[in-house]
């Protein structure tokens, strides 16, 4: 059974950083896409970013909100993505959610396209 696990969340001052990390066990194959979703008390689930494997290349994609701030970055054979995120604001305060999976899809922002799921990691952004 695919697991995904999720550290590095925490509390940080506005303008500050962090770095989430997540790491796939329990499977004997590689990820093709691994990705980071939040949700921020009552609001709906948003994508953030997402890399993608395929044919000998990497695929990159970041929801508009953090696009310039945030960098995904990972390893397939190893499963583990990380999200670097910098000038963080009290507008990113949020569960992040870790997801990956094994097949080929295009749309990298839509949830329902990944199988697997972290459990998530609080970040808090005080202002």
């Amino acid at each position: 059974q695919v697991q995904l696990k999720e550290s590095g969340g925490g509390l940080v001052q506005a303008g500050g950083s962090l770095r989430l990390s997540c790491a796939a066990s329990g499977s004997t194959f590689a990820m093709t896409t691994m990705g980071w979703f939040r949700q921020a008390p009552g609001k709906e689930r948003e994508f953030v970013a997402a890399i993608k494997w395929s044919s000998g290349n990497t695929y990159f994609d970041y929801g508009r909100a953090v696009l310039g701030r945030f960098n995904v970055s990972g390893d397939s054979a190893k499963k583990t993505v990380s999200l670097q995120m910098v000038s963080l604001s009290p507008e990113d305060t949020a569960v992040y959610y870790c997801a990956a999976d094994r097949n080929y899809f295009r749309d990298l922002t839509n949830g329902r396209n990944y199988d697997y799921w972290g459990q998530g990691t609080q970040v808090t952004v005080s202002s």
